[in-house]
């Protein structure tokens, strides 16, 4: 039985940039497969339609998506989900309709926003295979366990059945991706995304990536993927960044995906995660020539200590190796630095920061605090060492810093390394940097904007410094 499915995105993050909901792509193009029918709505689009679009679509089913809970920032702490439960209501109020909540957001705290929300059902991780489950279910009135991922309230608790990730084979099409809703991010951030594979077998202290899309990579077809290029491309992107926790989980991945967006003879630029290990000079420009211009490394610390405690199993060595490779290719490269974590002392700052001279061309980036997240081995971490208990909430926002640590201490000894290298860019974006965003991006600007720093940093070094006086 088909099925008319309104998929909503509820994202209002929008920093650095806004994002393109690629996740309702995905649930799109698995529905449209079955012979569901779809339509979509976006609050940074949409703000006023849900009403309307409910009384004309009159949808069987609404599918919410949120994307980000909180912006991970120690000092701004905005969060994102509280007007999720609101949402719903009006949702309820135009359409008697069962309403799922999903999203990379929602599956870090499954119980908690399934409850806090009021929706019917959730969904856990990957959506393509729970929500056709979970319509299946309501339409033969079955049983839910079986559903994978599946959240849902059962003998007066909530329960969270198993995940089951499968195979990506749902092949996107152009409509997956409705025409005003790309308008509106190409116009914002100047960008859309590419997702080639899913799943991190790493083990990075604080991340969730293992728990929202498990261990296992599970990748795309390299032509499938370069069929997304060329996809976006005809729909008027001049620059896509690839979303996968790291693009180089494997040589031979970035080889095949690198050969077959050659083949196609695309134009398109592009950026993606990297982890700073394998990077040879080689691939790197291989990725070069097949439209990579911006690399964004995953490094989170310069000294070997810290990256040990963090979980990372690479060297600072590593780091430079691939920084090197990236410079000597000709690709604008950052790293992002999560200090104060695990291990961190003054003297791990210090080094990280001599070792930083050591990179050619590089932009920092660097923020204070590690996020907390459950399930996660920070999580336990922070339980042992008694910075918080089993009864702490985390869906506000909690930080760790190591033992000795204050926030302020740590952002006074970054401030001193902007100071002296102008490269460094620390903590939340201030005022300049969001004017220069959006002067950039209404002249056309395309792609991460801390490549214009990267371009000021070689040139005139006191404008970016200035930003790091926040």
């Amino acid at each position: 039985m088909s099925h008319k499915v309104l998929l909503l995105s509820a994202n209002r993050c929008t920093a650095p940039d806004p994002v393109f909901p690629l996740g309702l792509t995905c649930l799109s193009a698995a529905l449209r497969e079955a012979g569901h029918e779809t339509c979509w709505l976006d609050v940074q689009v949409d703000k006023d339609a849900l009403e309307h679009t409910i009384a004309e679509f009159c949808p069987d089913v609404v599918g919410i998506s949120l994307r980000n809970v909180d912006d991970v920032l120690i000092r701004k702490q905005e969060t994102y989900f509280g007007d999720l439960a609101a949402l719903v209501r009006r949702v309820r109020a135009a359409r008697p309709c069962p309403v799922i909540v999903g999203g990379s957001g929602f599956s870090v705290f499954p119980q908690r926003l399934l409850e806090l929300s009021g929706a019917d059902f959730g969904i856990q991780g990957e959506g393509e295979a729970g929500l056709l489950a979970l319509l299946k279910a309501l339409e033969d009135a079955g049983d839910f366990a079986n559903v994978p991922g599946l959240v849902h309230r059962s003998a007066a608790k909530i329960v969270v059945n198993p995940q089951n990730p499968g195979p990506l084979s749902s092949p996107i099409r152009t409509a997956d991706r409705p025409t005003r809703i790309v308008s509106h991010y190409l116009r914002t951030s100047g960008m859309l995304n590419v997702q080639t594979q899913r799943g991190c077998e790493h083990t990075c202290c604080y991340c969730t990536y293992p728990l929202i899309e498990g261990r296992a990579h599970r990748r795309r077809p390299p032509e499938e993927i370069a069929e997304d290029f060329a996809q976006i491309e005809a729909q008027g992107a001049r620059y896509a960044f690839i979303v996968d926790s790291i693009f180089n989980s494997s040589p031979r991945h970035v080889v095949e995906t690198c050969e077959a967006i050659l083949r196609r003879g695309l134009a398109i630029k592009w950026g993606c995660f990297l982890r700073p290990q394998g990077v040879t000079p080689e691939l790197m420009v291989l990725m070069q020539r097949a439209g990579l211009a911006h690399a964004e490394f995953g490094a989170d610390s310069f000294c070997d200590a810290v990256l040990a405690e963090y979980g990372k199993r690479f060297t600072f060595e590593d780091v430079l190796a691939a920084s090197e490779a990236a410079h000597s290719a000709g690709v604008d490269y950052c790293h992002f630095l999560i200090c104060g974590g695990p291990g961190e002392t003054p003297a791990t700052l210090e080094e990280g920061y001599r070792n930083s001279l050591r990179l050619p061309g590089a932009v920092l980036l660097a923020v204070v605090g590690m996020r907390i997240y459950p399930g996660t081995p920070l999580h336990r971490r922070a339980l042992r060492e008694g910075s918080i208990t089993r009864d702490t909430d985390l869906l506000p926002p909690a930080y760790y810093l190591a033992p000795g640590l204050t926030m302020d201490a740590v952002f006074a000894q970054l401030h001193s390394f902007a100071q002296r290298s102008p490269n460094w860019i620390v903590g939340d974006p201030v005022p300049e940097y969001t004017r220069l965003v959006e002067r950039l991006r209404s002249r056309g600007v395309a792609g991460p904007l801390w490549s214009y720093f990267a371009l000021l940093q070689r040139f005139a070094p006191a404008p970016a410094a200035s930003l790091n006086q926040a």
